[in-house]
């Protein structure tokens, strides 16, 4: 595992899904719709997906194990950006306001998009 390399991109993830999102808000109005709607699930998925992509390309052997701790890390980088920047100095945010669906979103959508990654890149793909 190059833990240098999954933690820059963990950081980058968390940081782009959070421009994007700034972006998209105030285009919405998050009063009157719920968290779950789809413009932050897809932004975790798109953005997830990009820097798994770019990690797992590295990697040979074993992507699946690899996906699984990418995720991890991109999960753990998403929690400690958080809490640096939003929670601890108190500074709203319509990302992180219902944090508990925040946390349940992000660990499930950052682990399966990053394993599946792994598991498509250990597949030998003949187009004939």
């Amino acid at each position: 595992m190059d833990l240098k390399r999954a933690i820059i991109y963990g950081f980058l993830s968390w940081l782009f899904i959070c421009i994007i999102s700034s972006i998209i808000a105030p285009f919405l109005d998050i009063d009157s719709l719920p968290y779950i709607n789809l413009s932050i699930p897809i932004t975790i998925i798109v953005v997830t997906g990009f820097f798994g992509i770019l990690y797992i390309r590295e990697f040979n052997e074993h992507e699946i194990r690899e996906g699984f701790k990418a995720g991890l890390v991109f999960f753990i980088m998403d929690i400690l950006c958080d809490l640096s920047f939003f929670i601890l100095p108190g500074n709203p945010n319509a990302i992180v306001e219902p944090y508990s669906i925040h946390l349940v979103s992000m660990f499930v959508l950052m682990i399966l998009i990053t394993t599946f990654i792994g598991y498509l890149a250990q597949m030998t793909i003949s187009l004939r």
